[in-house]
């Protein structure tokens, strides 16, 4: 399927290949490699998490606050 084939498809349908797609990469995670720039950010945000520089929210409220900003 090309490119501009999934442009064409519903929202639901690109939902469902995204899906798929993770499930395949996610089944075989020692063959996917995380890049050094994830690990620098995991346990910089931990660290300001630690430090209390760390706005902790509700997923539901973070995305509403995501889909306000996009506006």
């Amino acid at each position: 399927m090309s490119i501009a084939e999934l442009r064409k498809l519903p929202p639901i349908e690109k939902m469902k290949i995204i899906e798929t797609l993770w499930g395949d990469l996610a089944a075989d995670e020692e063959s996917f490699e995380s890049p050094a720039w994830h690990g620098t950010e995991l346990r910089k945000t931990e660290a300001d998490f630690a430090a209390g520089r760390v706005e902790v929210m509700d997923w539901e409220d973070a995305k509403k606050q995501l889909r306000k900003q996009k506006e």
